[in-house]
């Protein structure tokens, strides 16, 4: 009998040490994103800041060995950006940078509206504040330098950190695959060169209103540049 419940014991301390390893396993899986994961991170990236253009070609081995990971590992990343349509496979011809088409316009503005003028609206950390702020200085700085590409990354820089206020993983994800669609529409508005400069004043209109605490006025004029911009790129577009 003393056998029997010590084998019981036995049996139960190894199903609870494997249900431990488990659960400690799961926990790893969940914190520590995928290598895919961040190699499809930083090409969201690359094509935000204007890096990767509309209808570039993206060649596997290339870019695994740029970045140090495994061909089937960028793969992957592929894979979770063409779900996104940030770039399509073509067979037999392989993968490249998507180029949005008119119809998207409405849909990708929808969204913004939905998160950055709910993101401003709620204000936001002295630090998060300050980044936005930021933002509109590197935009003044890129001007001044008759940077056109350093003023596009700044304006994207400038949204990210709107949306960023609100303190949340979840949406700034959201934001990075948004920011990344608008910049493959705004290759082509950039064909104007004064596009991103005709934003600065926007920009440093709504941070001021954001500083002094004035959520609503700036939540208003977010809203009014982005019905602006859309029916600007639906002009481009040809919408």
């Amino acid at each position: 009998m003393a056998t029997s419940e010590a084998a019981t014991r036995g049996v139960s301390g190894t199903g609870a040490t494997s249900a431990a390893s488990a659960t400690a396993a799961a926990r790893l899986r969940v914190a520590v994103p995928s290598v895919a994961d961040r190699v499809a991170d930083e090409l969201r990236l690359q094509l935000a800041e204007g890096v990767l253009l509309p209808g570039a070609r993206l060649t596997e081995s290339t870019i695994a060995e740029d970045l140090g990971v495994s061909r089937n590992t960028v793969r992957e990343a592929f894979a979770e950006l063409a779900s996104e349509r940030l770039v399509v496979r073509h067979p037999n011809r392989g993968v490249f940078v998507a180029s949005l088409e008119a119809g998207d316009i409405h849909d990708v503005y929808t969204v913004r509206r939905t998160i950055e003028v709910s993101a401003i609206r709620g204000g936001g950390s002295p630090e998060a504040v300050a980044a936005v702020r930021a933002a509109v200085e590197e935009g003044k700085l890129a001007a001044a330098a008759n940077d056109d590409e350093g003023l596009g990354t700044a304006n994207q820089h400038f949204h990210g950190a709107i949306v960023a206020l609100a303190g949340s993983r979840r949406l700034n994800t959201i934001m990075s695959q948004v920011l990344a669609e608008m910049r493959l529409f705004f290759h082509k508005a950039t064909m104007d060169a004064n596009f991103y400069s005709g934003y600065l004043k926007d920009n440093e209109e709504i941070c001021e209103a954001l500083e002094a605490g004035e959520l609503e006025k700036a939540a208003d004029l977010l809203l009014a540049y982005l019905d602006r911009s859309e029916e600007k790129q639906a002009e481009v577009h040809g919408e």
